[in-house]
């Protein structure tokens, strides 16, 4: 097995990959040369393509996806297998800096270096984040990969089952000749009812630009090839003889074949026709997406103060569209001496605040309850007062010679009544 590593010429990679500087068996972790399926294996042959074939991975977040595409003996590409991605983090969007939480999108590149057998992820690759375009528009991150073990902070995490199989096509290619795959990692199927559906969100300059490398290769199948200039991404262009591409630098001139160009407008044609139908259309509502470098510091700053263990919202804050940010009630872990001191000085803020409303609680209920003993005490007198005052208002009414038995007590009834009214009013005024 040594010998034929060697003679492939995989060996000086693999050792690369690890990081190592022997030839040391050791250095290989088993679960990095696992076979394929036989099933996987099986369908290959089906389409066309051999083991060892070319092989591109394409990325869907809104829909959880990761695909791999290989290449037939006819050159183009087929998928040859799909699978749930287990964990992304953030939002719909690029990746903007260092700390954002967020999964890049975008056209990246996977040579042999960038696969790492002896990962902490159980296997991963970097997928090369930040490229030209990340870079001429200023943004920072790293170590962003694809990787098993089902946990993701900016990565696109799977299974370990997963991930083996995902780093086996990788290998194979590489084990074949490819010098380099490609990752094409896009926020959603860039459908015309999907592009209808986020055509008024912050990022859709951005999905627009992608959307021509996701049609390109949608018509060809065929990875599309990949330059930056203007600080944009450029597809299947050719530069003049002389002519270099400068990621932010102006785009030289360029060319590309009229076989290219006339299936691109057909399909563009038949893409507006559905686009603005979709307008019209009913459909879901968007996923929430990141609301540019303003949200993306917000969050980066979070995470920082995470990593320093200072207590912050277990999860990320979020950008408002009026600019106010929402951050979740419930803290996350301590685990620094200076978590455990915010954590204190909270604690002791909370206290004082519930010593406080308690005090200020016992003072409106002594409050009350003087209010209501003095308005029982002055009922009390008003209703003494009308009681000595009914009799002669009875006397007033009627002739002692001309009443009855049953006048005195209707007289007597009525007195009684206006005091339990009177007392009644006068209590409802004191809150009695």
């Amino acid at each position: 097995m040594f010998v034929k590593l060697a003679r492939t010429g995989l060996l000086i990679a693999a050792l690369g990959v690890a990081g190592c500087n022997n030839s040391s068996m050791k250095d290989f972790a088993p679960e990095a040369n696992k076979p394929l399926p036989d099933k996987i294996l099986a369908d290959m042959r089906a389409k066309g393509m051999v083991r060892t074939s070319s092989v591109m991975a394409r990325i869907f977040k809104e829909e959880g996806k990761l695909e791999i595409w290989k290449a037939k003996t006819n050159g183009r590409y087929d998928m040859v297998a799909s699978y749930d991605i287990c964990k992304w983090s953030g939002k719909l969007g690029p990746k903007y800096t260092e700390g954002d939480r967020q999964a890049p999108e975008g056209f990246y590149t996977v040579r042999p270096a960038q696969m790492n057998p002896r990962s902490n992820y159980h296997l991963s690759f970097n997928i090369g984040y930040p490229n030209a375009y990340d870079r001429a528009n200023g943004r920072t991150g790293s170590n962003l990969m694809v990787h098993g073990a089902c946990s993701s902070s900016g990565c696109y995490s799977m299974t370990d089952a997963q991930i083996e199989q995902i780093y086996a096509f990788g290998r194979d290619a590489f084990q074949g000749g490819q010098t380099e795959f490609q990752i094409q990692a896009f926020p959603f199927r860039m459908t015309a009812a999907n592009m209808a559906r986020y055509r008024s969100d912050p990022n859709y300059d951005f999905w627009k630009m992608l959307k021509i490398g996701y049609d390109n290769f949608e018509i060809t199948k065929v990875p599309p090839k990949v330059d930056v200039c203007e600080k944009r991404y450029v597809f299947n262009q050719v530069a003049a003889d002389g002519e270099t591409f400068d990621p932010a630098g102006a785009c030289p001139a360029t060319t590309q074949p009229d076989s290219l160009k006339s299936a691109y407008n057909s399909y563009m044609s038949t893409y507006d026709a559905a686009f603005s139908g979709a307008v019209k259309a009913s459909v879901p509502a968007p996923k929430p997406t990141i609301a540019g470098i303003k949200e993306a510091s917000i969050v980066s700053d979070w995470s920082k103060r995470r990593a320093r263990g200072e207590r912050v919202p277990i999860d990320p804050p979020s950008l408002n569209n009026d600019g106010s940010v929402t951050e979740t009630a419930r803290m996350g872990r301590i685990d620094s001496p200076a978590g455990r001191k915010m954590a204190a000085l909270d604690a002791e803020k909370a206290a004082k605040q519930k010593a406080e409303e308690q005090r200020l609680a016992a003072i409106e209920a002594a409050k009350q309850a003087k209010e209501a003993a003095k308005a029982q005490a002055l009922a009390e007198k008003e209703a003494e007062k009308a009681a000595k005052e009914a009799p002669v208002a009875t006397a007033t009414i009627a002739a002692p010679s001309e009443a009855t038995p049953v006048a005195e007590t209707q007289a007597a009834s009525a007195d009684e009544s206006r005091v339990t009214k009177l007392k009644n009013k006068l209590l409802g005024m004191f809150g009695g």
